[in-house]
């Protein structure tokens, strides 16, 4: 198999997670509603925080890739709601299928032969898209694994695990 096969595979795997950690389907799956706004123990932010902040954060880098005027939200006030901010079921479902869409995205720019990964992003010289994927990686298994860790402290792990 050519390298770039070989790479694509290996990235489009790493985004869906399922190897060294659980997707992000995975991780929200049976997540109560009446526990989106609630702030686990010593932690200045609820679980729809975090996500928002996933969401937030992997639609910036998406959106740097692909758009040369797009503007980036101010670090790091703008990279997550208001902390006083509380969700309705309508806002976090807007949360989960924006975070999908996104992550479908990056994923299909990953699987696309005709994406260069080692070419400088042409609005942003220094940066390539293969930097900028596994930053969305690196972000999503992070806070995945942040999320999973602060369902076992509530004691609403996913179905079937643990």
């Amino acid at each position: 198999m050519k390298t770039d096969k070989v790479l694509r595979k290996q990235l489009h795997a790493l985004l869906r997670g399922g190897n060294a950690h659980m997707g992000f389907d995975e991780a929200i799956a049976g997540f109560p509603f009446e526990y989106i706004n609630i702030k686990p123990p010593n932690v200045s932010y609820t679980f729809w925080h975090l996500l928002e902040h996933m969401r937030i954060a992997q639609h910036d880098i998406l959106e740097f890739i692909r758009n040369p005027r797009y503007v980036s939200p101010e670090w790091p006030d703008e990279y997550w709601p208001p902390k006083d901010q509380h969700a309705i079921k309508a806002q976090w479902r807007k949360t989960i299928t924006g975070f999908r869409a996104d992550l479908q995205s990056v994923q299909d720019l990953v699987i696309d032969p005709h994406t260069d990964f080692c070419a400088p992003i042409p609005h942003a010289k220094k940066y390539t898209i293969f930097r900028e994927m596994l930053l969305v990686a690196d972000h999503n298994s992070y806070h995945i694994g942040e999320f999973i860790i602060l369902r076992q402290v509530m004691g609403i792990p996913p179905p079937d695990k643990w």
